[in-house]
């Protein structure tokens, strides 16, 4: 698509054959392997370092003694490779969100492409924020309770793959969470709702809000609040960003007050 016209307001650029999109295609999807292998190849030497990091929250908190344990043959080697081969995918993503701009770019409008490129943007600070957040925030918490309430005589130590699974979990749940704002301009943009509308949900989003928390966290209170609070907090900020990121929509929302006043 790199040699097709964009489009600019009211004008669509000259179509190209088939082949020449899918060419184009397999050409950015190669780009993006090639973006995780760069990324990969000087994170192998360090991958022990690296799950010895990941491990941190929950070593920190563990009883003197313990430790965290390797069931299956392969795990030792198995495990810290594949926690490379997700961080280079997650330390890639700026890269393939690019790759794919550059594809579908040519394609849209002008007035499309300036309000596209910021949300590729914030959504991409935005998944590594909620990231962070579990790391920092959520996994000391959580383990610590874990730990705290493991039965007298019951010595705590988890398998490294499980463990693996367990926080890779954490970090999409916390990650896509965080991308509520984006979510919420994307819906007031295309027409699905209105800021005023969002506001009037704020109730039930609080309900679902702890709903979602229950079903994408471990099953305790204290993890599902931690996700539940800044989805809802998230939201709020989402309904502030539409109102402004979306022209229109104040004008919308006194419409709809007005309609409502006069029945």
């Amino acid at each position: 698509m790199a040699s097709k016209t964009p489009k600019t307001e009211g004008t669509t650029g000259g179509e190209q054959p088939l082949i020449e999109h899918l060419l184009e295609l397999r050409s950015r999807l190669l780009r993006i392997v090639l973006g995780v292998l760069l990324c990969l190849i000087p994170l192998l030497p360090f991958a022990q370092q690296i799950f010895a990091t990941l491990a941190a929250p929950l070593l920190s908190v563990m009883p003197e003694g313990t430790s965290l344990i390797a069931t299956e043959v392969a795990s030792p080697f198995l495990t810290p490779f594949k926690l490379c081969l997700l961080l280079a995918i997650v330390l890639s993503m700026p890269w393939t969100l690019w790759q794919i701009w550059a594809f579908v770019a040519p394609g849209l409008y002008a007035h499309e492409r300036r309000f596209a490129l910021p949300l590729l943007a914030s959504s991409t600070l935005l998944f590594y924020t909620g990231m962070a957040f579990a790391y920092f925030v959520v996994f000391p918490l959580v383990f610590g309770f874990f730990v705290a309430v493991a039965p007298e005589g019951v010595a705590v130590m988890t398998d490294i793959g499980r463990y693996l699974d367990f926080v890779i979990t954490l970090f999409l749940a916390f990650g896509a969470a965080f991308e509520v704002p984006v979510a919420l301009v994307l819906m007031v943009r295309t027409g699905i709702t209105t800021p005023g509308a969002l506001r009037e949900k704020r109730p039930y989003v609080i309900v679902g809000a702890f709903t979602v928390g229950m079903l994408l966290t471990p099953p305790d209170i204290l993890s599902q609040t931690l996700l539940a609070l800044p989805v809802y907090l998230l939201y709020e900020i989402g309904i502030i960003a539409a109102r402004i990121m979306v022209p229109g929509s104040v004008e919308v929302d006194a419409q709809r007050e007005q309609q409502k006043a006069g029945r």
